[in-house]
């Protein structure tokens, strides 16, 4: 099971988050302050820290800083209050691999980590994901429409193992650029269009058709899952 480091001093926060990422099978280790969360980052081997900037003691930079140097490939990210700019530009700097404001969702939350963790290489435990006629087998990083395998670019292969991770989900061009390319990739968002384009040219039965990925116009894309109707015949 996947460790996941809390180092947060508000209790009622850093138990929110505890039950959420428990919810989805980590193990959750917890700090309510730098020092703490450092010696518990010796002892153990977390995959990923969540990390408060303001912290009684060493703050949150120095935290991660720390991290940084101690664990290269540990991911980070960094909890921030609204409207403080500067401690995101901070923490990017400091080493961390991204930023939430308070108050967030923690179903961003949770894409974030997962983002986070595809990025630094850390294998999902759960080998083959299932829906519909669909199957991803993360560990080749492979799809199967069928029985027969779907030929992708890796991000195709990311864009659509979202999409199946999460169905039913609606996620904006913006959110597709963050957790497939990376908050740090400026691009126009059209590049998600473009490479939706592609993927249902390869997965759709008619490719002039939407039939698994759904358009929210003006917004961005869903996974339905399964075709609709009128495009069977």
């Amino acid at each position: 099971m996947k460790k996941i480091l809390i180092v947060e001093d508000e209790d009622s926060i850093r138990g929110f988050l505890k039950i959420n990422l428990k919810r989805n099978g980590f193990e959750v280790l917890e700090a309510n302050n730098g020092e703490d969360g450092l010696k518990i980052l010796d002892l153990e081997e977390p995959v990923l820290i969540i990390l408060d900037v303001m912290l009684p003691g060493i703050d949150g930079f120095e935290v991660c800083k720390r991290a940084r140097e101690k664990k290269e490939k540990i991911g980070i990210i960094m909890l921030t209050a609204k409207g403080q700019d500067m401690d995101k530009i901070m923490g990017l700097e400091y080493g961390a691999d991204d930023y939430m404001v308070k108050p967030f969702n923690p179903m961003e939350l949770l894409l974030r980590i997962k983002a986070i963790l595809r990025r630094i290489g850390v294998q999902d435990e759960k080998k083959v994901l299932k829906n519909g006629i669909f199957t991803v087998d993360t560990y080749g990083k492979k799809i199967f429409k069928g029985d027969k395998e779907i030929d992708l670019t890796p991000k195709e292969y990311s864009i659509i193992k979202l999409f199946i991770e999460n169905p039913n989900r609606a996620f904006s061009r913006d959110e597709l650029l963050d957790l497939v390319w990376g908050k740090d990739y400026f691009a126009d968002s059209k590049i998600i269009d473009v490479n939706i384009r592609r993927l249902r040219s390869k997965i759709e039965d008619y490719s002039s058709k939407e039939g698994y990925i759904e358009t929210i116009w003006g917004f961005g894309y869903r996974w339905r899952g399964e075709a609709r109707e009128e495009y069977k015949k």
